[in-house]
């Protein structure tokens, strides 16, 4: 499973919003989907690193994501990007009274 938490965020004009972080976990690709927060998904245009497009990021890279269907106030600092099945927070609740 890839995570990636938001560091910063802006727009580059007619091609999209970029999101930057460090990969904490897994690996990703140009064209795989993530997840925002662990809900809308949304697929990857562009990756780079230090200045140049790469095909690829792993684990304890520094990137930037490209997302073109993406605007200002799409994603903020803080977001966390994932990929992978959504796991429930929980299966369900027992309670005694």
């Amino acid at each position: 499973m890839f995570r990636l938490t938001v560091q910063d965020v802006f727009v580059i004009k007619n091609r999209g919003l970029v999101a930057t972080g460090r990969v904490e976990q897994g690996q990703i690709a140009v064209g795989d989907e993530v997840r925002i927060n662990g809900t809308r998904a949304v697929a990857i245009d562009a990756i780079e690193s230090f200045r140049k497009k790469v095909d690829e990021a792993v684990e304890g890279d520094n990137v930037g994501l490209l997302f073109s269907r993406f605007g200002r106030g799409d994603l903020s600092p803080g977001d966390v990007l994932t990929t992978g099945a959504v796991e429930p927070a929980s299966g369900g609740v027992e309670m005694r009274l």
